[in-house]
């Protein structure tokens, strides 16, 4: 059995790091898991635990909802949360909407559903999780904090290929292998 997910691999610029940064100083007396910036990805698809034998059926379908999708831009801005304003479970970056993006979503969702993959439960709303909230002491700190950032401007970055990523869960952190790329269109 392997964890497996469908992602687009971020790579974070300067700015984007230090966005993280500002963040992490200005939260540092909260509990929150930080996702380290070499891991960044925006995910298309979570399988979990998969058998081995399902792979070449996986990999046909990601291949195939490639294959007509060109290259295209992504813009990352704003910050928010996912939970309530009392709650808090996530921190994201948001993805601006993009064509592209929507289009191999769908490909990605149509062509595992017609090799037996059930859809997710909820619609794809594009996002890159920066943290993970175990805890806020000060809620209303937190607030200010995020909405001092919920406009930034993040980073751009072309994307060429969709990653099936292998998760292996280790107790410093999960360490992501790429084990197949598939390339958009002409690239």
């Amino acid at each position: 059995m392997k964890r497996l997910f469908a992602a687009i691999k971020i790579h974070p610029s300067p700015e984007f790091g230090s966005v993280v940064r500002s963040l992490t100083s200005e939260l540092k007396h909260e509990r929150i898991k930080w996702v380290e910036l070499h891991n960044m990805h925006l995910t298309l698809k979570f399988f979990g635990e998969t058998e081995e034998s399902q792979i070449p059926a996986i990999n046909q379908a990601l291949s195939a909802a490639t294959a007509t999708v060109a290259p295209f831009t992504l813009h990352i801005s704003r910050t928010g949360i996912f939970g309530s304003r009392y709650d808090p479970r996530v921190i994201w970056f948001g993805i601006d909407p993009e064509p592209g993006l929507q289009k191999l979503a769908e490909n990605v969702i149509g062509n595992l559903q017609q090799a037996g993959w059930e859809p997710d439960r909820q619609n794809f709303v594009p996002h890159l999780t920066i943290g993970r909230i175990k805890e806020i002491k000060d809620k209303a700190l937190f607030q200010q904090v995020i909405a001092g950032y919920r406009e930034v401007n993040i980073q751009e970055q072309k994307v060429n290929e969709l990653i099936l990523f292998e998760s292996i869960l280790r107790r410093e952190g999960p360490e992501y292998i790429a084990l197949k790329r598939f390339p958009l269109l002409n690239h």
